[in-house]
């Protein structure tokens, strides 16, 4: 499972970004295991899968390590 960082989080509009091995994904809240999307901190390190969205590659399966 790769690992990254949580670049950017959006709160207010429930998505975010991680800082990935290759590119940057999007990843929206209910991809985040165990519905610890308010716990997410910018700069935390997390474990994720990639998958297909409307709009290209993004993260799913997220969790915080």
């Amino acid at each position: 499972m790769p690992q990254g960082t949580i670049k950017k989080l959006v709160s207010d509009r429930g998505f975010g970004f991680i800082k990935g091995e290759r590119d940057d994904l999007f990843f929206h809240n209910s991809e985040v295991q165990g519905g610890a999307f308010d716990s997410l901190r910018e700069g935390q390190t997390v474990d994720y899968q990639v998958g297909q969205g409307k709009k290209g590659p993004c993260a799913t399966s997220v969790k915080p390590v």
